[in-house]
């Protein structure tokens, strides 16, 4: 068997049921908590809410995406370039990992603006630093000074990193 992590997109406020949903059908899930502090009128506690509003993960093979899709609150996969997208094993340990060192953890979505300087993470332009030109909704365009020229190219934004 070839079983990958994928994410799934769940109805809001769903995650710690899919989560339980899952396990019981026998998948293994994960559903990333972050132990943050609550003030209620009388006292303080530590409560467990998800780190990814809407998103769980789940190890399956390609055979289990009919059980997965099913499974009641989960909306779709998370796509990336027309598949479900695959999370890294390294990049799931990395988040339990995290999560087991430190409380209140905020999850903040890369952004990037123009004058940044990125480093291309996939594609014919892999590991070519730029700078941000220009950020669209899905793309950024992107200079490379390379033998004297401004090349310029529209990656996709998450095909970057700084």
């Amino acid at each position: 068997m070839n079983r990958k992590w994928y994410a799934v997109y769940t109805h809001p406020r769903w995650e710690k049921k899919v989560h339980r949903l899952l396990t019981q059908r026998g998948m293994e899930s994960y559903c990333p908590l972050n132990k943050v502090r609550r003030q209620w009128s009388d006292r303080v506690r530590l409560v467990e809410v998800p780190l990814f509003t809407s998103y769980v993960f789940v190890k399956a093979d390609e055979k289990d995406f009919p059980a997965v899709r099913t499974t009641p609150g989960i909306l779709n996969f998370v796509y990336w370039n027309g598949k479900p997208a695959v999370i890294k094993d390294a990049e799931i340990a990395a988040i339990r990992k995290f999560l087991d060192d430190y409380e209140e953890v905020a999850a903040v979505p890369l952004e990037v603006k123009p004058g940044d300087e990125v480093s291309v993470a996939a594609g014919p332009l892999m590991n070519r630093r730029g700078r941000v030109l220009e950020v669209n909704r899905k793309t950024v365009k992107i200079a490379i000074v390379s033998l004297g020229y401004e090349l310029v190219a529209y990656v996709d934004k998450a095909r970057l990193h700084s």
